[in-house]
């Protein structure tokens, strides 16, 4: 199985948030960067995937050439591969160039089975990049993930709960999939002494 992560750097939200306000912007220069809280439970997700049910993980960021700091630590977890995909151009990026340039990535990195994001990144709060990734290349589509309870990679299907209102609905849905996990559905850990 060839499991996929995305992971966004964005600014420490503990530290002075500075804004560029004739550009609407924030000033990410000289602030501390941090791996997206959610996107932490999506990269523990996706070892913990690939501890029941064998594969590799494969990492994507996207950001200037300081969100190596992101996948270094995901190797210190071992994440079999990464990917910083930077260019000046992608600076300022909407969601869906975001979602395109990933997508991009995703299939020249081929045969992936699952994709997992975090519901969000704090940074923006729009929620949407996951869902956008999965439109865009064609894969199912399941949000708010709160559990997952089975991928079988050789019938090519998922099950999953998500966190609905009042509840947990119990989706199942074909692999290839884009999971965007919420906060709580595990415990993210720190790298050993090792990583």
């Amino acid at each position: 199985m060839k499991i996929a992560v995305c992971l966004k750097q964005v600014p420490d939200t503990e530290a002075e948030i500075k804004w560029d306000i004739p550009a609407g912007a924030l000033k990410r220069e000289g602030m501390d960067s941090i791996t997206n809280p959610f996107d932490e439970f999506a990269l523990e997700e996706a070892l913990l995937t690939r501890e029941n049910y064998d594969g590799d993980i494969v990492v994507f960021s996207m950001g200037p050439d300081n969100a190596k700091a992101v996948l270094t630590n995901a190797l210190a977890l071992t994440a079999n591969e990464v990917h910083l995909l930077s260019d000046p151009a992608f600076a300022g990026s909407d969601t869906f160039a975001t979602a395109t340039v990933l997508a991009a990535a995703i299939k020249k990195a081929g045969d992936i089975d699952v994709i997992f994001c975090g519901k969000q990144s704090t940074d923006g709060n729009t929620g949407v990049v996951g869902a956008e990734l999965a439109t865009i290349l064609g894969y199912s589509q399941l949000t708010y993930v709160s559990k997952v309870r089975e991928i079988d990679a050789a019938s090519k299907k998922i099950v999953v709960e998500r966190a609905i209102e009042g509840g947990v609905e119990v989706v199942e849905a074909k692999l290839p999939a884009v999971v965007s996990v919420i906060k709580g559905i595990n415990e993210p850990r720190l790298p050993n002494l090792m990583g």
